[in-house]
């Protein structure tokens, strides 16, 4: 039985429109380069919604071909592509690991702006894995030690104890970076910007590599 009461109703045509009046230049310059588009909404993202600005779905295959998908954090962004980081031994470092192709989806409501992302994928540096790893919270490191991320969980405890297993392990000293943690780069192959607009008359603009450039092409919404 559906709950209409947990599903928020669909935008009426006045918020259409006042989004769309501010929002109408979004995708006029289509020959900019994409990721320099991305960079310039990835910050009026932040500056609407710091906390959940660069969240995004990561969607890979398993070894049925069933797609498998989960939230993960952007953390770096460039003409290389856009990398996150991870447990390499968890399902989806698994996954990666026997198809290396991904895609991204980034939805920001308060902007009425999506994007997706689709490329291979690739480990980053071990060099570039030390440096982010350095800069997370101890705990965190404590957390990437303890954690066999994706595997059954023993039971309600277990995580517990082997957290504090780590914890006395380091000591105060610094936590190094696991082996089996490290980070990937989707390159993309494709990126799609959408922007609302009024009376559902949808803005889709398609970036896709074409050797070292981009060719575009919009959609029907």
């Amino acid at each position: 039985m559906n709950d209409e009461a947990l599903i928020p109703p669909s935008p009426a045509e006045e918020d259409h429109l006042r989004r769309a009046a501010a929002d109408e230049d979004a995708l006029s310059p289509a020959g900019r380069d994409p990721i320099a588009l991305f960079r310039e909404w990835m910050l009026q993202a932040i500056a609407a919604d710091p906390d959940l600005a660069n969240a995004m779905s990561l969607a890979t295959v398993d070894a049925d071909g069933l797609p498998d998908c989960r939230m993960v954090l952007l953390k770096g962004v460039d003409a290389g592509g856009f990398v996150f980081y991870t447990n390499i031994e968890s399902a989806k470092g698994v996954e990666l690991a026997a198809n290396p192709k991904a895609a991204l989806c980034f939805h920001w409501k308060a902007l009425g702006r999506q994007v997706r992302v689709r490329g291979d994928v690739e480990a980053v540096s071990e060099a570039d894995a030390d440096a982010y790893f350095a800069t997370r919270a101890r705990s965190a490191q404590i957390g990437a030690w303890a954690s066999d991320q994706s595997r059954p969980l023993p039971d309600g405890r277990a995580l517990e104890r082997r957290v504090v297993a780590a914890g006395l392990r380091f000591g105060v000293r610094r936590v190094p970076r696991p082996p089996h943690w490290s980070g990937y780069r989707v390159r993309p192959t494709s990126i799609e910007f959408w922007r609302e607009r009024a009376f559902r008359l949808h803005e889709r603009l398609v970036y896709e590599r074409d050797g070292q450039g981009w060719t575009t092409r919009r959609l029907f919404p």
